[in-house]
């Protein structure tokens, strides 16, 4: 990490959410802006890192399960995958079984600047955005609107409202 100041984080572009099991349109659109955004931040030596919400088999037993009774993001299927037009080449990866990463906002200290783009605006990526947030409150953390899908648009510009309020820049 020596010199890099800005991370960019993207947030759960996996199979599961952008074409299969919790899939949208929005989130189909958002992933070319998030591949440009990935492009860019590593020409520019932008640190990167993913997250990939996990689960187990266990999942329809679990607090969100109960909550969301569809079955995504289990490791080892192609739904857990990463969306076969990003890599990983070069950067952390978070496994998260939960919305946000506490190691994840932990490593996101060592940045002036933190960019976050993904999927799903109002649920993962608001939850990363606000815990990097509490534990780097003086970082500049900003996210990238065209970059990110909520689960529905409505949803989508809600967070990003909610976001602002607590002085994470949408850019």
């Amino acid at each position: 990490m020596s010199g890099v100041k800005r991370l960019l984080v993207v947030v759960d572009m996996q199979n599961d959410f952008v074409t299969g099991a919790l899939g949208t349109k929005e989130a189909q659109a958002a992933l070319p802006a998030v591949r440009r955004l990935l492009a860019a931040e590593r020409a520019a030596g932008s640190a990167v890192a993913f997250t990939l919400d996990t689960h187990g088999e266990d999942y329809l037993s679990t607090q969100e399960g109960q909550k969301l009774p569809v079955p995504h993001c289990v490791r080892g299927t192609n739904g857990w995958e990463l969306v076969p037009e990003l890599s990983f080449a070069g950067a952390r990866v978070f496994e998260k079984g939960t919305f946000g990463s506490v190691a994840l906002a932990e490593y996101a200290r060592a940045f002036g600047e933190v960019l976050l783009c993904g999927v799903c605006t109002d649920i993962c990526v608001i939850s990363n955005a606000l815990l990097i947030k509490a534990f780097s409150p003086e970082a500049r953390v900003m996210v990238a609107r065209d970059a990110c899908a909520g689960v529905t648009p409505a949803l989508h510009e809600a967070a990003l409202a909610a976001m602002r309020s607590c002085q994470v820049e949408i850019v």
